[in-house]
């Protein structure tokens, strides 16, 4: 059948912008930017809007459970709801049928058939999707029973992974506020004064750096982990990565990668310090960026980032660095566990729903 004929498809709004009243309130409001990580759930959105703008527009309030696909720009791209949310209209909302098809079942689905909901796109300028597409594309539907058996098996691992994800979020802020304790709040007047260069050399990528890896996601959004024929712009190892321009992102990055000529790779002296200059640039960054330059698109220069002066204790803050790197070892951990349950989900997935690899499970489990 049609997979449009075993799901409920919901359509999303935005309310007017120059609106005021409409805006800063307490329904979250989903676009497309809250939920392409390729996490399995999306529980908070970057903007809120009252109930007055729910109400002077064309969203929907989707339950938690519930599916979001993106349908323009970036199409396929999709999540679970871990509360009711309203979306805008870059966006569908998607539920399974009552006694026909399972809701969690139709999210694998659409990740497993993502390639052909690209090919159903319309639009000469943006990919877009529209009723239209699921009315194109067909399902081999199982049983209600079978569904539940197959979402069984892969929830097992996007809920062990989301476990992990969530764990990450909460030593990095235990870091955070560790740092802003320690450094900020308990800061002495007879601190030393230091510049964020004499602690690592910062280099830059190249112009033309190619940086899509092999399957097109992008580990840092100028950066790649392939290593390319050009050694002066190609590291190993452990690096702050800071965009410089834009929105002036900033990441750790362990490993293998090429970088892009806007992208700033610092590499620290000292590895002890790798993640204390970390969590410093983050709680600085606007203080780092705020001299930005560019009448078009924003950038900051080298030098602004190795003459930014802090303050740090003269001596005796060793066992502060190492529970830092204690935290960050442990976040790095739940990284790799992350990546290998992911690749297991993702060899699974289309032998699950191709019926190559058919489940046994427990009645009681399910």
């Amino acid at each position: 059948m049609k997979i449009s004929e075993v799901i409920e498809l919901i359509s999303g709004g935005t309310p007017n912008t120059k609106k005021q009243e409409y805006w800063n309130g307490n329904i979250p409001w989903l676009s497309v930017a809250d939920f392409n990580n390729n996490n399995k759930f999306v529980y908070t959105s970057s903007k809120f809007i009252t109930k007055e703008g729910y109400s002077n527009c064309n969203t929907n309030m989707l339950n938690k459970g519930d599916i979001i696909i993106s349908a323009r720009g970036t199409v396929g791209v999709s999540a679970i709801l871990g509360r009711p949310m309203a979306f805008n209209q870059s966006c569908y909302g998607i539920r399974g049928i009552e006694k026909v098809s399972d809701t969690d079942y139709i999210y694998y689905y659409l990740k497993y058939i993502v390639n052909e909901i690209i090919q159903n796109s319309y639009g000469a300028v943006f990919d877009t999707i529209t009723t239209k597409t699921f009315d194109n594309i067909d399902i081999n539907l199982p049983s209600l029973d079978t569904q539940k058996k197959i979402t069984f098996i892969l929830n097992s691992f996007d809920d062990k992974i989301d476990v992990l994800y969530r764990q990450n979020a909460t030593l990095e802020k235990m870091a955070e506020t560790l740092f802003r304790q320690w450094f900020i709040v308990e800061a002495k007047d007879d601190w030393e004064d230091v510049k964020l260069g004499d602690f690592f050399s910062i280099k830059t990528g190249k112009k033309d750096a190619n940086y899509a890896v092999e399957n097109g996601s992008y580990p840092f959004f100028t950066c790649s982990q392939k290593i390319f024929s050009a050694p002066d712009f190609s590291f190993e190892g452990s690096a702050i990565l800071l965009a410089g321009n834009g929105d002036f992102n900033i990441k750790r990055y362990t490993g293998k990668f090429e970088a892009y000529q806007r992208t700033y790779v610092l590499i620290p002296y000292d590895t002890e310090f790798y993640n204390f200059l970390y969590i410093l640039m983050k709680y600085y960054l606007l203080d780092i960026t705020d001299g930005h330059r560019g009448s078009v698109v924003n950038f900051i220069t080298k030098g602004m980032i190795e003459n930014f002066k802090f303050y740090i204790p003269k001596a005796d803050y060793n066992n502060k660095l190492k529970i830092f790197n204690d935290l960050y070892k442990k976040v790095d951990d739940n990284t790799y566990q992350i990546s290998t349950l992911e690749r297991l989900r993702d060899t699974l997935l289309p032998k699950l729903m191709s019926g190559e690899i058919r489940v046994q499970c427990d009645e009681e489990a399910l």
